[in-house]
């Protein structure tokens, strides 16, 4: 088996994936394991502790983040340009989004007897999106991005306390709606120019656009509910001129995936998109500030292995041909 590390962001829900890594430490002693771990101690950390290791030599190796999607979201930049590492996840965070989307179990000890299964194969390559702001600084995204109403309340969930309280009480997903709520009445939206793959779309009134790599993203919703991350495109949605109380209606909807049936909600497959907006709005990759508008995203096709339950959709679509081929 390849050698495994683990990199731990204790602060990650409020100081509870501390307690998680101490289960999954205890399950890798009983199961006599070889492993190393590192535990992060500032923003940033799991990033440089991903480069260290993925330097250390030339050896195919599996790193597995254990927190939340921001942890992963660092892991993953830190290690983007190396083929020799496959990424697995203990979800640890309040969203856990990148669990859902790849079906990793959230329990600690499940996931990591799935993750320990899955080591012993190949991992499966997924699409990365590449992101280049205005100052040329890149950040890369392995869930989702988002500009606008979005990612401001992405950003000011991030740096509430309120999301520390909520996750002792085990209602973390609760911090997006307070900001959701409190948000809906003062943003103001934006004149949004969008070009994908070339064709330019202009939207009035626009809340946000996301680019999604699989469905799930805000703590369970579910976006772009047909985003695959190994087919080669990005999903994107746009939500515009729409009232403040029909933009509440589809925040429910997302939860289910409904969205996308309000006509208000535009849905593009593609690989290259351009943002320029009227006004500069907040960015957000996999959950994490990284700046504003206007910026460049670009799909890097098979960029990255992780470990996962989900099939390779080119397994999957020969499987639906031949069983259709039956009848």
């Amino acid at each position: 088996m390849k050698q495994i590390y683990f990199i731990i962001n204790p602060k990650a829900g409020n100081g509870h994936c501390f307690k998680i890594w101490e289960r999954v430490e205890d399950q890798l002693k009983g199961s006599q394991v070889s492993y190393l771990a590192f535990v992060t101690k500032y923003p940033g950390h799991a990033k440089n502790l991903a480069i260290q290791i993925a330097k250390k030599n030339l050896e195919q190796k599996i790193i597995i983040a254990v927190g939340g999607d921001g942890t992963m979201h660092e892991v993953m930049n830190g290690v983007i340009n190396d083929n020799n590492i496959t990424l697995g996840f203990i979800a640890g965070g309040s969203g856990n989004d990148f669990s859902r989307g790849f079906q990793i179990p959230v329990n600690p000890v499940e996931a990591l007897a799935v993750i320990l299964r899955l080591a012993k194969q190949k991992g499966l390559p997924i699409d990365v999106g590449k992101i280049t702001m205005a100052d040329s600084n890149e950040h890369f995204f392995i869930n989702n991005m988002g500009a606008g109403f979005d990612a401001i309340i992405s950003y000011e969930v991030n740096q509430s306390r309120m999301k520390a309280l909520l996750n002792k009480l085990s209602m973390g997903r609760m911090v997006y709606v307070y900001f959701l709520l409190k948000k809906l009445f003062t943003y103001k939206t934006s004149t949004i120019d969008l070009s994908i793959d070339g064709k330019k779309h202009i939207f009035e009134q626009t809340w946000f656009v996301t680019v999604s790599n699989q469905p799930y993203y805000g703590g369970g919703m579910k976006i772009a509910p047909v985003a695959l991350p190994d087919d080669g495109l990005f999903d994107i949605t746009v939500v515009h001129q729409l009232s403040r109380w029909k933009l509440l209606l589809v925040f429910i909807s997302v939860f289910w995936g409904k969205h996308i049936h309000f006509k208000e909600v535009k849905t593009y497959t593609g690989r290259d998109v351009t943002i320029h907006s009227s006004a500069k709005l907040f960015v957000h990759a996999d959950g994490e500030h990284v700046g504003f508008t206007p910026l460049i995203i670009d799909l890097q096709a098979s960029a990255m292995k992780v470990l996962t339950r989900r099939k390779p959709t080119e397994e999957v679509e020969m499987k639906e041909r031949d069983s259709n081929d039956c009848y």
